[in-house]
């Protein structure tokens, strides 16, 4: 059985994408991008929405030592190993890759907790759209944020409005560009 958690790049004002829907300004440095292949070392599944999975595709393609460094080609090589549940009303199976990728049009919470228990490792669940109804019903078992020093003023909020949660701190990091990584669980 897995454990649920969600990850998320967010302003220093909490935001995952500004007002403009824009999240470059989210962009890892060296040693950010380094932990986040450390951490995919830990990933079994990805359950991502339809903007989230097109962007990802970039990793899919076949890692070359010309264009991408060391840590890229890595990242490049757990990416593609890991399982993914596309979240999308829009998309078509033939707009996934066929074998890992699996599409759900609607992601309910019954459907989520059977990826969980079925799946081997950490599920991440990916994006604030699609993490919303499982941080509203207490699905998520773990949180972590990587907190940029950037304050955008609006835009799209990396958790919903309407919710309470108590967290316990259970690990932290700086990076050296001072975005800080947190780590949390509920209670």
């Amino acid at each position: 059985m897995g454990t649920l958690s969600y990850t998320a790049t967010v302003s220093l004002d909490g935001y995952a994408a500004d007002a403009d829907g824009d999240f470059q300004w989210s962009a890892p440095n060296c040693d950010v991008f380094d932990f986040h292949v450390e951490r995919m070392a830990e990933v079994s599944t990805e359950v991502l929405g339809r903007t989230t999975y097109g962007l990802m595709q970039y990793w899919e393609t076949d890692p070359t030592e010309e264009v991408w460094s060391p840590a890229e080609q890595e990242f490049a090589r757990r990416w593609r190993r890991i399982e993914k549940v596309i979240a999308s009303s829009t998309l078509t199976e033939d707009d996934v890759k066929p074998g890992r990728d699996r599409l759900v049009p609607d992601l309910s919470l019954d459907e989520l907790q059977r990826i969980v228990a079925g799946a081997t490792g950490v599920v991440e669940i990916f994006g604030p759209t699609v993490a919303g109804p499982a941080i509203r019903a207490g699905l998520v078992e773990e949180f972590q944020f990587f907190v940029v020093p950037k304050v955008v003023g609006g835009g799209l909020r990396a958790l919903p409005d309407d919710v309470r949660l108590d967290l316990t701190l259970t690990g932290h990091s700086i990076f050296d560009n001072g975005t800080a990584h947190l780590r949390y669980v509920p209670g």
